[in-house]
């Protein structure tokens, strides 16, 4: 995924400012697998690992891991953040898992948020071809979070992060700078995505639309958040990372400028919801329930 190796990107940020996975979500993935005692699982691959949030979380479980991700600065940030000796970080893909596992050799593959990037006429072959007859893939991710009670807020955002052209007077939406078709795959839920009768079986789909009033063990990404938390979790964004690049001249306040995309975005956030803007400076403080769509696919090796 390009993005992460855009000079405007930070891995630090990241790592920092987007949510983390509960333990209700690591119990589905554990239950289906069926593996409830630590250390008896041999091998992990965690693939897109990012700054290494999930092979940490799962380490307990497993003899070795295996994390990797095509972003150098990414594998650089999990070693950085990471002291677990049972757990190696490398850049490397999906689509070839051939340098680091061997033929039927994995116990459980997983993708955080990493899944709709895939190319999915290699990935299935060759994670056939690495995992042990019984063991189990696990895909997970999470899109386009609704700001509970702050539905016009929310619509805001909507318009600045999916708008093109100018969404405000001299401010180009972000719409541009999603690179695709990844972003709509997960707008979708990874529905599009097929898993092959061939070599899988046992495939589970659970999937939540932001907003539904599911239970928590489908609606298992919700938090409450400050609006300066969701204002920093928004700078996340790789649209955003993609429109500062094309938007150099346009520094945000932070940065000593005029403000970007961003600060316009929440200023037309906070103006749409009375309680926040009645705040004034301190509307960073305001509490808000973030609640995104989530999906997991669940299959297991014939």
């Amino acid at each position: 995924m390009a993005t992460f190796a855009r000079p405007t990107f930070s891995a630090k940020a990241y790592a920092a400012f987007r949510p983390t996975y509960p333990a209700s979500l690591f119990r589905t993935v554990l239950d289906y697998h069926q593996l409830r005692l630590a250390g008896n699982g041999t091998t992990l691959v965690d693939i897109g690992c990012g700054h290494g949030l999930i092979a940490r979380a799962l380490s307990p479980h497993f003899q070795h891991l295996v994390a990797l991700d095509p972003s150098a600065g990414m594998v650089k940030q999990a070693r950085q953040m990471t002291e677990d000796p049972k757990i190696s970080f490398h850049q490397g893909r999906a689509e070839d898992l051939s340098p680091f596992v061997r033929p039927t050799s994995v116990d459980l593959a997983v993708a955080g948020q990493a899944a709709h990037w895939f190319d999915y006429s290699a990935v299935w072959s060759e994670l056939a071809r690495a995992m042990k007859p019984g063991g189990t893939v696990v895909f997970w991710g999470y899109v386009d979070g609704v700001l509970l009670g702050a539905e016009n807020a929310t619509a805001v955002m909507e318009k600045f992060v999916y708008g093109f052209g100018d969404v405000a007077p001299g401010i180009e939406g972000m719409a541009p700078y999603w690179e695709q078709p990844g972003r709509n795959i997960l707008r979708g839920l990874l529905g599009s995505v097929d898993v092959p009768g061939d070599n899988w079986k046992d495939v589970t789909r659970i999937t939540h639309k932001p907003g539904d009033p599911d239970g928590d063990s489908v609606a298992w990404l919700k938090k409450k958040m400050t609006l300066g938390e969701v204002e920093a979790y928004t700078r996340t964004f790789s649209c955003y990372s993609g429109w500062k690049d094309a938007h150099p001249e346009m520094k945000s306040r932070a940065e000593g400028g005029d403000g970007d995309v961003v600060d316009v975005m929440w200023d037309h956030m906070i103006d749409s919801t009375p309680e926040w803007k009645a705040m004034g400076g301190q509307w960073r403080e305001a509490e808000v329930i973030n609640d995104w769509g989530t999906y997991i696919i669940m299959a297991r090796k014939k």
